[in-house]
């Protein structure tokens, strides 16, 4: 069982979970949602939707109905209109989702897209889904979100900050974190038995020998050497404008970008359908589609499933994979 969040209650997330059950209710992987009874009955698709109230995921029966966990909303949320009223709510479904992983009452967690926007506006401290998770868990600094899709896996240096932000924060030390926990993941999460990693060159035409920037030389191969000495496959440093054609993604397996749009502008051109965020590094499984609320479409019966159909999946199969590698290291 994984346990699946509400998201912002005026977005998809309700619309897109009704979906995914449908799609997995005689094959699994089964969830749980939780999320307010009320507010999904109001859902595109609820009509004669059976659904379970559930105190326990142990006690869900999957396949004859969908499993919710009640998380009460503050006010009726209003389709496509985020309401800082109900960030609680949302905050709560996280949290909870967290305690039932950390407690092993479910195997992961995939969280439904939130409104970075609408949970500022409640005050919330975090960025992001990611930073937020790393807090909860006690991880602070060591989560780590990478993108995966079917021809394509992209894991940036630095996530939810401005461009210059990006540039001022970029280190050597980032780096070599955060290709330390991919190399490390894409062993034991997705069964690449020796994964090879490219890092994005930061600068036109990586740097062109340091006419078009100096970082590729100052802060990105010294990090780049400290991880061949630690016996890590690298590529790279690659130019940012040719590193995602077809013959260039063949040559790894996952790509290290140095900033945010570096790498989810080629995941989400090649398929964002069916997209994937996994955040590495908290110790629990956590996976989420790869769009947002999308409040332009909420409340409509328009929206796909597609990608928390994969994010669900993926939550399973990681899971799965954990617990044959902890077995075969007992």
């Amino acid at each position: 069982m994984l346990a699946l969040t509400m998201g912002d209650p005026a977005g998809i997330g309700g619309e897109i979970a009704i979906k995914a059950w449908h799609t997995l209710r005689e094959t699994g992987p089964a969830f749980v949602l939780l999320a307010d009874p009320g507010w999904l009955r109001a859902q595109p698709g609820a009509v004669g939707l059976p659904i379970e109230i559930v105190h326990d995921p142990a006690d869900a029966g999957f396949a004859r109905a969908l499993p919710v966990l009640k998380i009460p909303l503050a006010r009726i949320a209003q389709a496509g209109e985020g309401d800082p009223a109900n960030a609680s709510a949302v905050t709560a479904s996280i949290a909870r989702a967290v305690a039932l992983a950390q407690s092993g009452a479910v195997r992961g967690v995939v969280t439904n897209p939130i409104s970075k926007a609408v949970l500022a506006n409640a005050g919330f401290a975090y960025p992001g889904h990611t930073e937020y998770l790393g807090a909860l868990i006690g991880t602070p600094g060591a989560e780590v979100m990478l993108l995966a899709g079917p021809s394509l896996r992209v894991v940036p240096v630095t996530v939810h900050v401005s461009l210059r932000e990006a540039l001022r924060t970029l280190t050597s030390e980032a780096i070599i974190r955060v290709a330390r926990t991919t190399y490390a993941a894409l062993k034991r999460d997705f069964g690449v038995a020796d994964p090879v990693l490219a890092i994005a060159g930061l600068n036109p035409h990586a740097g062109e020998q340091g006419h078009m920037g100096e970082e590729e030389a100052t802060l990105i191969e010294p990090a780049m050497g400290v991880l061949r000495g630690e016996g890590i496959s690298l590529i790279g440093p690659m130019p940012p404008d040719t590193m995602f054609t077809p013959r260039a993604r063949a040559r790894y397996d996952a790509a290290i970008c140095m900033y945010h749009d570096q790498a989810l502008i080629p995941l989400k051109t090649l398929d964002m359908e069916r997209g994937v965020n996994v955040t590495l590094g908290l110790g629990i499984v956590r996976t989420s589609p790869d769009h947002g609320t999308a409040f332009d479409i909420a409340g409509r019966g328009e929206a796909d499933p597609t990608s928390l159909i994969e994010a669900i999946r993926l939550a399973d199969r990681i899971a799965r994979n954990r617990a044959a590698n902890l077995k075969v290291h007992q």
